[in-house]
């Protein structure tokens, strides 16, 4: 059974950064790439940004390109994303997600807040 758990939401100022951490567990874990969603309230989940877990190929959102930047440790099967100048648009629920080679969400983490006061 495979889990993604995350870890490193909290409360932040505006400008502030803050660091989310996902690992993905489970003998059967053999995804293409993994990633980040979020959610605010009253809003639909979006894509944040993602990368290929052997090639390390990133993408990401337009509203966060530029402020935000994942990386991954293959080995551990391990994805972050380290958020830089945050903005009180940026508070949400964010989701950890992996996927195989098609955009099809094939695992997701339980979520992390992030809170960003003006």
């Amino acid at each position: 059974q495979v889990q993604l758990v995350e870890s490193g939401g909290g409360l932040v100022q505006a400008g502030g950064s803050l660091r989310l951490s996902c690992t993905a567990s489970g003998s059967s874990f053999n995804s293409y790439a993994m990633g980040w969603f979020r959610q605010a309230p009253g809003k639909e989940r979006e894509f944040v940004a993602d990368i290929t877990l052997n090639q390390g190929f990133t993408d990401y959102s337009d509203s966060v390109k530029g402020r935000f930047t994942v990386s991954r440790d293959k080995v551990k099967n391990a994805v972050f994303l380290q958020m830089s100048s945050l903005k009180p648009e940026d508070t949400a629920v964010y989701y950890c997600a992996a996927r195989g080679m098609t955009p099809r969400i094939e695992y997701w983490g339980q979520g992390t807040q992030v809170t960003v006061s003006s």
